[in-house]
Parts: C-alpha cells; sequence; structure tokens
C-alpha cells in the first residue's frame, strides 16, 4: 500500500496568504531535499476560506518518518503554528483508485 500524508489547516482569519506562502516553502524544501516524497497539494476549502487540505503520496513510511524528525521540517512547521488555530496530520494508506 502506498502511504499518504494528509493535513488539515485551519488558518487564523487574515493569515492566509502567509500559510499559503509557508507551507509552498516547506513542500518545496521537502520535494528537494526528502528521498521518497512525492507531489504535495495544497487545497482550500471555498466555503470556509480559512479552512486548508494537503496531501501527498510517499514511496514509504520510513520516508515519512524520517522527514517529521528532520530539524528544518520541525523548524517550518513550528513557525507555521502562529498561523493557525489548529493542525491535524496524518498518515493514510492509499486502499482504493479508479
Amino acid at each position: 500500500m502506498q502511504p499518504y500524508t494528509h493535513g488539515t489547516w485551519i488558518v487564523k482569519p487574515g493569515k492566509e496568504d502567509e500559510f499559503i506562502s509557508a507551507w509552498k516553502k516547506l513542500a518545496e524544501w521537502t520535494k528537494a531535499n526528502v528521498p521518497g516524497a512525492g507531489t504535495g497539494r495544497l487545497l482550500r476549502d471555498r466555503e470556509q476560506t480559512n479552512r486548508f487540505a494537503s496531501f501527498g503520496p510517499w514511496e514509504n513510511l520510513e520516508a515519512i518518518a524520517a522527514w517529521r524528525q528532520m530539524p528544518e521540517f520541525q523548524e517550518m512547521v513550528g513557525r507555521m503554528r502562529d498561523l493557525l488555530e489548529t493542525f491535524d496530520p496524518r498518515t493514510l494508506d492509499l486502499v482504493a483508485e479508479i
């Protein structure tokens, strides 16, 4: 089964553009520096415009674990937390694809 990371991000009102920029920096750094990372995607809720969902495929669970332990990852996500009301990260398995 291919693993995915998924996050639900609730951004403080008025901080949405700053969050998008910070998320892009994290995703670009991840793609360039973390073996096993796939393409990350960030989606924005049309009705609740401060709610975002991110997801991306990975080669394996070990790559995800290594990424989350990297000091750069922890630093970037730590800075993003000032922009957030809540953040719910998950690791998911692909079980069906049509």
